[in-house]
């Protein structure tokens, strides 16, 4: 049974992540049944009404648990369908995993006056009850540890190499392309590159909350909101630099896309691009975000392809299904989930 608060209509990485993985697990003949935002009644998130929460639906998500009797449980968020599954493991005394994929504390600093503390004591209470949390990197990881976290265990990510591959190069091109794709909002640090005299057309791929705001300030960008699949992926692949200024990011899918188009990533050294670019061959970071953009542009863009090309969903998702544990202690998984435990070979 996975849990979470993050699925569509919602556009970004945990989405993605899940949905890959659930595909995944699917073919390799695991039942997965899924608890969801879309299967309940729903308010709009305040600050951010494009994230719809399902508050009161404790009781739907206790008889959804009892009902399908899972050898396994993820509980991939920390919002409140997250929580009341978190309630019934804990009072069925059932075993269960989690995952840490968003700088949660630092998003809520970023839009109102929590203190960091405050919200990782929250973070700390959702996790710990866990068998096992799952972290997309090495750095987040320690990051974690020095925030008196526990039980943690490596799970990576995976890229589709199929739809996101390099295309010819456009020869008649004036002027570097620089593109950003994810969600508008003030914890994504966008107006670090909308604002910044970068050399180029700058392109934002995406919709959010700030979006109306920034697209009146600058309207030299082009943005396109929301694009899909193949027209996402020629979107990038027709891009010269990737510019990723998140700040609070745990790991940042699009750079793999990215990656995978032949596309070096322009960063700040923060956690997310600090495991996943390697300086000076898939992307350049610095503080300077003119000297990672321009470092970027003189990258070779078939090494870039090369470095993810090792990088699967399938590898993914079976490192995924090595940390599962049994919920219940009499019970036990499947041999099978228990002979693919294997580390994700990018890591």
């Amino acid at each position: 049974m996975l849990v979470t608060d993050a699925w569509r209509p919602q556009t970004n990485g945990v989405v993605n992540t899940l949905e890959h993985t659930c595909r995944q697990l699917t073919a390799m003949g695991v039942v997965v049944e899924r608890i969801s935002p879309e299967m309940f009644s729903t308010v709009p998130c305040p600050s951010y009404p494009d994230i719809r929460l399902a508050f009161g639906a404790g009781a739907d998500v206790r008889r959804a648990l009892d009902a399908f009797r899972p050898d396994a449980i993820h509980i991939a968020t920390e919002g409140p369908l997250g929580v009341a599954a978190r309630a019934h493991c804990r009072r069925r005394h059932w075993r269960f995993t989690t995952s840490y994929h968003t700088q949660f504390p630092e998003y809520v600093r970023a839009r109102w006056p929590i203190p960091l503390a405050v919200a990782y004591r929250y973070m700390r209470w959702f996790h710990d009850a866990a068998a096992r949390t799952m972290v997309a990197t090495p750095m987040m990881e320690r990051l974690l540890l020095d925030r008196g976290f526990r039980n943690l265990r490596a799970w990576s990510r995976g890229v589709d190499t199929e739809l996101f591959r390099p295309v010819a190069a456009d020869p008649h091109r004036r002027e570097p392309r620089l593109i950003y794709v994810g969600r508008i909002s003030v914890e994504k640090n966008i107006e670090a590159f909308l604002a910044t005299p970068l050399p180029g057309h700058k392109i934002v791929v995406g919709d959010g909350p700030a979006r109306a705001v920034l697209e009146k300030k600058y309207p030299q960008a082009e943005f396109t909101g929301m694009l899909y699949g193949g027209e996402l992926a020629s979107k990038i692949a027709a891009a010269d630099v990737m510019v990723f200024p998140s700040r609070t990011d745990t790991f940042g899918l699009v750079m793999l896309e990215a990656m995978a188009c032949g596309v070096p990533v322009a960063a700040f050294p923060v956690t997310g691009p600090l495991d996943v670019i390697t300086q000076g061959v898939t992307g350049w970071m610095s503080e300077n975000l003119i000297e990672a953009v321009e470092r970027a542009l003189c990258l070779d863009r078939s090494a870039c392809r090369r470095a993810v090309e090792a990088r699967s969903w399938q590898s993914a998702s079976l490192q995924f299904l090595g940390n599962l544990v049994a919920a219940n202690a009499l019970s036990a998984l499947p041999s099978r989930s228990w002979s693919t435990r294997r580390a994700d070979p990018a890591l």
